[in-house]
């Protein structure tokens, strides 16, 4: 059975830097095209970022050229490294598969003060 697990969220001031993590098991990152998303306070989930399996990403417009995503494939983990934080950044933070989704996380609270 899959599960992920995020971590790494926090209160950071705005231009702030926060890494996060996602530490995967029942599957293989390596091998699997993952997502971060996110869920700001009324409104909808969305994808943010994504790493194919080749190692390429794509972002969401609001984060290119701020946000990156990784992974760790010794250790089953994505992350992603926020930098030049927003106060609009502010939501809860999720990774899953790209496709297929898999049952969510807890997913992690971003909180960027102004």
């Amino acid at each position: 059975q899959v599960r992920l697990v995020e971590s790494g969220g926090g209160l950071v001031q705005a231009g702030g830097s926060l890494r996060l993590s996602c530490a995967a098991s029942g599957m293989f990152v390596a091998i699997t095209p993952m997502g971060w998303y996110r869920q700001a306070p009324g409104k909808q989930r969305e994808l943010i970022a994504h790493i194919t399996t080749r190692g390429t990403t794509n972002y969401e417009d609001s984060v290119k050229g701020r946000f990156t995503i990784s992974r760790d494939n010794a250790k089953n983990t994505v992350f992603l490294q926020m930098n030049s934080l927003k106060s609009e950044d502010t939501a809860i933070y999720y990774c899953n598969k790209l496709y297929s989704l898999a049952t969510w996380g807890q997913g992690t609270q971003v909180t960027v003060s102004a």
